[in-house]
């Protein structure tokens, strides 16, 4: 059995809970052993988006700390991910140890569609839906990590699933953290617009791999349509489990 350690980020650990436990459950039916390590934190993120350098490198390296020795790192939020993979290494760039530890660390770390597919090597995961589905590309995940076919696979993989192609899939939903802040109307204009593209794919679920996202959506849908649902992939495919 394959041993890989789970990052659940501040945005799950706080707010959405559920995509965490769905994680494990999902890893745990894929004969993995997913270990969670108590003492893990935020990634840093928002303090690198919002300027704070400094509290980001101490983050970087509390997060170095905690996951650096493990085999494989999983996590169900690809901008969490690509933070360690491409801004470790350049945040740290001036203390050697910690800069090399987080290049390695980048080689080690994984988007969970992406470990699914790519590492283990799977598509059905026995997962099932009796309708219509659709798929957001969240910005970091499409533009940063470059996935985008393997969440697809795996939905299309469900059994029962007729997968319903979204209009400007790929447009951002209007949340990118400091972005929903600063910018309020512009990003439930942007939110808007990718709720109403899933109306138009008439699918009857909009399932993703980012939590921001879900936030985003899920607080417009449930503002505006509450008749509408949307889900991360990790939910998704450990529902029939």
């Amino acid at each position: 059995m394959k041993t890989v350690s789970m990052f659940i980020p501040c945005t799950v650990d706080i707010m959405l809970p559920q995509i965490g436990d769905d994680t494990y459950r999902l890893l745990k039916r894929l004969d993995v052993n997913p270990l969670y390590h108590e003492d893990q934190t935020c990634c840093g993120q928002p303090a690198i988006n919002a300027g704070y350098l400094k509290h980001a490198r101490e983050v970087a390296k509390h997060f170095i700390d905690v996951f650096g020795e493990d085999e494989v790192v999983v996590s169900p939020s690809g901008s969490c991910v690509w933070t360690v993979k491409h801004h470790y290494p350049e945040l740290l760039c001036d203390e050697p140890d910690y800069a090399q530890r987080a290049e390695e660390l980048a080689g080690r770390i994984y988007e969970l569609s992406q470990y699914i597919v790519d590492v283990l090597g799977l598509e059905d995961v026995g997962a099932s839906f009796q309708g219509k589905v659709t798929y957001h590309e969240s910005c970091h995940i499409l533009r940063g990590l470059g996935i985008s076919d393997q969440p697809k696979r795996l939905i299309t993989a469900a059994k029962g699933v007729e997968f319903m192609p979204l209009n400007n899939a790929d447009r951002c939903c209007g949340f990118g953290g400091e972005f929903a802040n600063n910018y309020p109307d512009i990003s439930e204009e942007m939110v808007k617009d990718k709720v109403n593209n899933y109306i138009s794919s008439k699918a009857d679920l909009l399932v993703l791999c980012e939590p921001g996202c879900m936030l985003n959506i899920g607080g417009y849908l449930s503002r505006n349509r509450p008749d509408k649902k949307v889900m991360h992939i990790a939910s998704f495919l450990s529902a029939s489990i």
